[in-house]
């Protein structure tokens, strides 16, 4: 982060190849949209690291934490507009249409129960949504995903909890055999 903040160029492309793939999959997941979508969020979250690297404080986050509060805060913005747009009537349409319930020509058992799983994950409350996501993409521990979410440890595991519960009731009435780690 020092490197970044001196202006090194070469110390933020290292940034971007160690944690832009899982920023990617988190804000993929966490939108629900494309991966265009996604890039968009990762590119405004490396473009804050570079201009805010210098306010980067050790003592408070790991780098990886960092990372991904900056991109939690930019998918709840993103979702707080796209709400918005959508009350208003201007957003009807999904932003990736490959995510709703697959077509007839992709109706195997394995990319449906894909598909149900994903529903269900963009249906749990956004702050479970969040701490799964964290968990299962980023593959952030519990301390980690309370200091993104800027909580306890405690209450991260009650939301990990009553997201997997929501998942696994989710699935189960849509009639899918999956089974979830509990």
């Amino acid at each position: 982060m020092l490197a970044i903040a001196a202006g090194r160029q070469h110390a933020l492309a290292q940034l971007v190849e160690r944690h832009g793939e899982g920023l990617t999959a988190f804000a993929r997941r966490y939108l629900g949209s494309s991966r265009e979508d996604a890039e968009d969020v990762v590119q405004e979250v490396f473009w804050t690291v570079w201009r805010k690297a210098a306010h980067f404080d050790p003592d408070r986050a790991q780098v990886t934490t960092w990372l991904y509060r900056i991109a939690a805060n930019r998918c709840i913005d993103i979702g707080r507009r796209n709400a918005l747009l959508r009350f208003v009537g201007l957003d009807a349409m999904p932003a990736d249409p490959s995510l709703d319930e697959p077509d007839a020509e992709v109706r195997v058992s394995g990319r449906s129960e894909l598909s149900l799983a994903r529903k269900g994950i963009l249906d749990l409350p956004r702050r479970q949504r969040m701490a799964l996501l964290l968990r299962a993409v980023a593959d952030l521990d519990v301390a980690e995903i309370a200091q993104v979410m800027g909580t306890t440890g405690g209450s991260v595991e009650q939301l990990l909890v009553r997201a997997r519960r929501a998942l696994r009731e989710h699935m189960a009435k849509a009639g899918s055999g999956v089974r979830l780690r509990q």
